[in-house]
């Protein structure tokens, strides 16, 4: 590379650092809970990637949370152990055998390679799930599901504490039952749960999508509840980005500010969304 284009390369740099200004004031002390999820969790240059940037997040003043799912890993651990499963409506039961397998899957390995990963960045990330100091409590969301749970109370008081501590908070998607039971909770209903108990300036989800798409298939940046609950009604929106705006309304109905669905296999995608006027997926807002 010549010089000239060298130079040409740091000054954009800095000037990108220099316009961040404003975004990093904003920004200060807000509490952003992030879903991650998708493919990026199973991809190692990814989750580097990921780890790093929640550690620049909290080295400039943000509280990020962390929410995880484990779809993938926990039905391949099913398979190695031969548990079959059974289906109601295309869900699946989850029956006390595939809870154990499940906590063990979402708790162990899933939570901890994260925490590894952001801990290897100079973070420091502390993993629980919901059952932790009843951070989560649940019912059943379909006793016909067996152990799936429904979010009833949420005690985010840990979590300040974490916040306080300079810590990152890392969270495996099971709640607690009012008799010692424990379920395993859908990972967009958890993280906007969680983000709505603490109030969250920003719920964002990632996803393997750019955003929420129009009629004609483009990306829309900026979307109302209204707006949603249209798109909805008329089959814009639908399949699985059904439950993710379901999520987002539900959040924003909370107390979160506003709720970002945006592609977690894009390079540094949360850090675009906070701190340039680029931005990255649709942003929901109340009105």
């Amino acid at each position: 590379m010549k010089k000239r284009d060298m130079n040409r390369d740091w000054i954009a740099t800095a000037r990108t650092l220099s316009e961040a200004l404003p975004y990093l004031q904003r920004y200060d002390d807000a509490i952003v809970v992030i879903k991650f999820g998708g493919h990026a969790m199973g991809d190692d240059d990814a989750m580097e990637t990921f780890a790093r940037d929640i550690v620049l997040m909290r080295q400039v003043g943000v509280n990020p949370v962390i929410v995880h799912g484990g779809g993938p890993m926990i039905n391949e651990m099913l398979d190695k152990l031969a548990i079959k499963s059974e289906f109601v409506n295309g869900k699946r039961v989850t029956d006390a055998a595939t809870m154990e397998v499940v906590e063990m899957v979402l708790s162990g390995r899933v939570n901890k390679r994260i925490v590894q990963a952001i801990n290897a960045q100079g973070g420091r990330a502390v993993g629980l799930s919901g059952k932790d100091a009843n951070l989560v409590m649940c019912d059943p969301a379909d006793p016909a599901l067996g152990f799936v749970g429904a979010p009833n109370r949420i005690d985010p008081g840990i979590l300040h504490t974490l916040f306080r501590d300079d810590a990152i908070p890392v969270i495996a998607p099971l709640g607690a039952g009012d008799n010692g039971e424990t379920f395993n909770i859908n990972g967009d209903t958890m993280a906007g749960a969680i983000a709505a108990a603490l109030k969250a300036d920003r719920l964002l989800l990632l996803t393997d999508v750019d955003g929420v798409r129009d009629a004609s298939g483009e990306v829309v940046t900026e979307l109302t509840a209204d707006q949603i609950r249209a798109m909805t009604t008329d089959g814009t929106i639908a399949g699985g980005m059904i439950p993710k705006t379901e999520t987002a309304l539900a959040a924003i109905e909370g107390g979160v500010r506003a709720v970002v669905i945006l592609d977690g296999r894009a390079p540094n995608a949360p850090l675009l969304e906070l701190f340039t006027d680029h931005g990255a997926g649709s942003i929901i807002r109340r009105g």
